[in-house]
């Protein structure tokens, strides 16, 4: 017998309690379960309190307060409790009933999932959300993927309760099949940890080399979100600087030891495994590998010395425009390769991805959201098959406008000893990008030296040559192969 709620969530987290009340404002009916029964019954009695919510102390209940076909949305840790939950409800579901993460899986973990329910006639959707506590309950970006045919089913709810743009388009709508929507999450998580790390590496070069306070630093990021560094990022950093409890700087008493929690290291990995050069995301996140060696650091700082000792106290006036150009041409590197690994990812998985969608997905609600994803669904609107960021007009004459200070601000980085890992591996990349030719013939001439792993030739017909360099091989080549 079908009850009358319109969906269920399992899961009553930050993420999960906010989700639910924003589905609740929007007149969606909503029945709840949460492992630990005390946090629903709490939930139910507490925030979601006169409300049309209701609350279940089992999956089975949980079940048969849905109206057919079920949709069944899991908002717990990624991993096993997600494969443990979907267990759970597959003895209680129907043929079309559907089953949703919202949880931050591995796009793999999707893959396997969507297609092991699609042989039981249960659809399933992987969907990044992202957008954080204050995204869940007044409008996330939402990600989908998996199961098409489950999309007609949840699309109208979904688009509801998420963020819109300035002119009204939701910040959802399908990304793919199986494991494209967590994809394309990880993808934006990999940005977002370039982003923060790019807007550290600006924040440490304004306080070490220019000598800026706080006060002044408030100023200068409040000012840059009124410009083209407009972005969610850039606005909390504002914040940030400016906030202090009892006249005292919080951000001053802050250790610098970052956490994470792996999808920034999922994003390299997978850009390693598909052979994109995802040089910013992956310093990204080795910077926080290397804030977290907090004692090794302190100790080497007493040991190692280095050009810089003590503020530099740079001319404001010449060094803060030089870093703005430079933060602004790094994040369009960043986005650059985003895209790049997520067109490889479609020919690799056999997805159809709607670059300029993506943008606008991540428009509003996300951690990301900047006014500058209006330029690139607009690049992706005039050439759809657009292949790099940089090939397009707008992008292009950016990064070539802040290139001389963008070298400049590398230069003096390099000069006074401050660490811009993510500034410079932005700039090796374009430089790289923009080379027709590379030093790679000499790579490869040394591979085969030594392995006899071939070459092409240059005027070749793309047939793989073996030298015998030394004069004492046996003139049997290795297999050649691209891994």
């Amino acid at each position: 017998m079908s009850g009358d709620s319109d969906i269920a969530l399992i899961g009553l987290a930050v993420m999960g309690q906010n989700l639910v009340l924003n589905m609740n404002d929007h007149g969606i009916k909503v029945a709840v379960y949460n492992r630990t029964t005390q946090k629903t019954h709490d939930f139910i009695n507490g925030t979601a309190a006169n409300t049309s919510i209701s609350g279940a102390s089992s999956i089975e209940e949980l079940v048969g307060m849905l109206k057919s076909p079920r949709k069944v949305m899991m908002m717990v840790k990624a991993g096993e409790p997600v494969d443990s939950t979907i267990e759970q409800l597959l003895p209680l579901l129907d043929k079309g009933d559907v089953i949703i993460d919202g949880g931050n899986s591995n796009f793999t973990d999707s893959e396997r999932r969507a297609k092991a329910l699609k042989a039981t006639g249960i659809r399933y959707i992987g969907m990044g959300v992202s957008g954080g506590e204050e995204g869940a309950r007044n409008g996330p970006s939402m990600m989908p993927g998996g199961d098409s045919s489950a999309w007609p089913l949840v699309k109208e709810m979904f688009q509801k309760i998420s963020a819109k743009t300035d002119s009204g388009e939701p910040c959802c709508d399908w990304v793919g099949d199986n494991g494209a929507g967590h994809f394309v999450k990880m993808v934006h998580n990999g940005i977002e940890y370039g982003d923060m790390q790019l807007i550290c590496e600006a924040y440490h070069f304004m306080k070490a080399g220019i000598g800026l306070d706080n006060a002044q630093m408030h100023s200068i990021f409040s000012r840059w979100n009124t410009e083209k560094l407009d972005s969610y990022l850039i606005e909390i950093t504002a914040d940030i600087l400016a906030y202090q409890e009892d006249g005292q700087y919080i951000l001053d008493t802050v250790l610098d030891r970052a956490g994470q929690k792996g999808t920034g290291k999922w994003t390299g990995i997978n850009a390693l495994e598909l052979g994109i050069p995802l040089t910013l995301i992956g310093e990204a996140v080795f910077a926080r590998c290397l804030s977290a060696i907090k004692d090794e650091r302190v100790a080497a700082s007493k040991l190692i010395n280095g050009p810089i000792s003590a503020k530099q106290d740079l001319p404001e006036s010449e060094w803060v425009p030089a870093l703005g150009d430079a933060l602004y041409a790094s994040k369009i590197i960043s986005y650059a390769q985003g895209f790049m690994l997520m067109r490889a990812a479609a020919e690799e998985y056999d997805w159809t991805l709607n670059y300029g969608g993506i943008a606008q997905m991540w428009r509003g609600g996300c951690i990301i959201r900047s006014a500058f994803l209006d330029e690139i669904k607009a690049a992706f609107a005039k050439s759809p098959t657009l292949e790099n960021l940089l090939l397009d007009d707008y992008f292009r004459v950016e990064v070539e406008s802040a290139q001389t200070n963008w070298r400049k601000l590398i230069s003096k980085t390099v000069e006074i000893g401050i660490p811009a890992p993510a500034i410079c591996s932005a700039l090796a990349f374009f430089d790289g990008y923009r080379m027709a030719s590379l030093p790679a013939n000499l790579l490869q001439a040394q591979r085969d030296y030594f392995g006899a792993h071939t070459y092409q030739k240059v005027d070749g017909d793309g047939s793989y040559h073996h030298t015998d360099w030394s004069g004492s091989g046996s003139g049997v080549s290795s297999t050649s192969y691209n891994a």
